[in-house]
């Protein structure tokens, strides 16, 4: 199922919402869902924001909604027992998978 219409159904909405939300016509939303049309950058981007989701879970590259969700709550079961080194390694590992570099 495309992702849109499945985020799209999960939170009870209809097609003419998410027309509303995005400032185009039903039509499109429908090519949206079916794979007839692809989505712009800004579309895409306005969408992941609103569903809360990354862009690649939206546009079906990764089964991981939010990358950064799921490290914290990795990050918090997995935290008891850890030294301060290795909390600085993951905190590092989350960097630079959230911003592509070391910061």
């Amino acid at each position: 199922m495309n992702r849109l219409k499945l985020l799209r159904e999960e939170k009870g909405l209809y097609q003419k919402d998410i027309a509303k939300l995005l400032n185009v016509s039903i039509p499109a939303i429908n090519q949206y869902e079916s794979e007839k049309r692809d989505m712009s950058t800004n579309t895409v981007l306005l969408l992941a924001e609103y569903f809360k989701v990354s862009t690649d879970y939206l546009l079906g590259k990764t089964d991981v909604r939010n990358v950064e969700q799921e490290f914290k709550f990795a990050y918090h079961k997995e935290m008891e027992g850890l030294t301060e080194e290795e909390i600085a390694d993951a905190l590092r590992f989350y960097k630079k998978i959230k911003y592509g570099e070391d910061k």
